[in-house]
C-alpha cells in the first residue's frame, strides 16, 4: 500500500473567513493537495483560493462529483492514489458525507484500502443540536422530508411519535425557500407542547437559533427565506 489519503475537507457554511471556524490544518492539508474531488468547481475554486491564496489555481485537478455524475466515472476518481497521489474530497457547504453526496467516495476509499482522513470543520447539524437545548444523547438525522402534502403531514406525526417513544430528538432539514412552508406545517401538525429548534445561517453574522414549544411558535413572527436552516423536533 501506498501512504496517500483521501482527506475530508470541510468548508465554510456561508460567506465566512475560513480560519475564523475551522482550524489551520485544514489550510496546511490544502496547501499539499492538486487533486479534489468536488459539488461546484466554480464555488470549490472560490474557497481554495480563499483559504490558500497563493496556491496556483493552474495547479488545480479538481473532479466533479453531483447527481449527474457518471458512476463509472467516478469509480476511478482515486486511481492516483494508487500511485501515492492524496486526493481531497471537498464539501460544497459544511462537512463532507454528511447530507453530501461524497459518501460513495469515502465507501470507495475503504473497499480500495486507501486511508481515510476526516478533518475538523463546522457541521450545521451537530452545532445546531449543540445549542437547540433537546437532547443530544439521541437524535437522529433525516434528510429532507417529503414535499407531498400528505405524505409530509404523516411523516411530521411519525417523526414527533418517535421522538416521544424513544426521548430522541428528531433533526431534518429542507431546501431553503420552502423554510417558511416547513415551519407553517409544524405550528399546525405537532402538539402545542412539542419543542421545536430552528437553526439558520449557522456561523454568519445572521445567526437565528431558537427552540420554542409550537405553542410559542404560533406567537412569533420569522424570516427564514431562502436562510439554509436545520429543524430539530422533540416530544417529551
Amino acid at each position: 500500500m501506498t501512504n496517500a489519503k483521501l482527506y475530508l475537507i470541510p468548508t465554510t457554511l456561508g460567506d465566512t473567513e475560513p480560519l475564523e471556524v475551522m482550524p489551520i490544518s485544514v489550510k496546511k492539508v490544502i496547501e499539499h493537495l492538486d487533486y479534489f474531488i468536488v459539488e461546484n468547481e466554480k464555488s470549490a475554486r472560490r474557497f481554495i483560493k480563499k483559504i490558500t491564496p497563493n496556491k496556483p489555481q493552474p495547479s488545480l485537478n479538481l473532479m466533479l462529483l453531483d447527481k449527474y455524475s457518471d458512476e463509472l466515472e467516478t469509480r476511478h476518481y482515486l486511481d492516483m492514489c494508487q500511485e501515492g497521489v492524496s486526493v481531497g474530497l471537498l464539501s460544497e457547504a459544511g462537512v463532507p458525507a454528511v447530507a453530501d453526496p461524497g459518501a460513495t467516495i469515502v465507501k470507495l476509499a475503504h473497499e480500495k484500502g486507501i486511508q481515510v482522513v476526516p478533518l475538523v470543520g463546522p457541521s450545521s447539524i451537530l452545532m445546531a443540536m449543540m445549542a437547540s437545548g433537546m437532547n443530544g444523547q439521541s437524535f437522529a438525522f433525516n434528510g429532507y422530508l417529503p414535499i407531498d402534502k400528505s405524505d409530509r403531514k404523516r411523516a411530521i406525526k411519525e417523526l414527533e411519535k418517535l421522538s416521544k417513544d424513544k426521548n430522541q430528538s428528531q433533526v431534518f432539514i429542507e431546501t431553503p425557500y420552502r423554510n417558511e412552508k416547513m415551519l407553517d406545517d409544524l405550528r399546525a401538525i405537532l402538539a402545542p407542547d412539542t419543542r421545536v429548534c430552528v437553526a439558520c445561517d449557522i456561523t454568519l453574522p445572521t445567526e437565528y437559533i431558537k427552540t420554542y414549544t409550537i405553542r410559542e411558535w404560533k406567537k412569533i413572527k420569522t424570516d427564514l427565506h431562502k436562510r439554509p436552516s436545520i429543524f430539530i423536533v422533540h416530544r417529551s
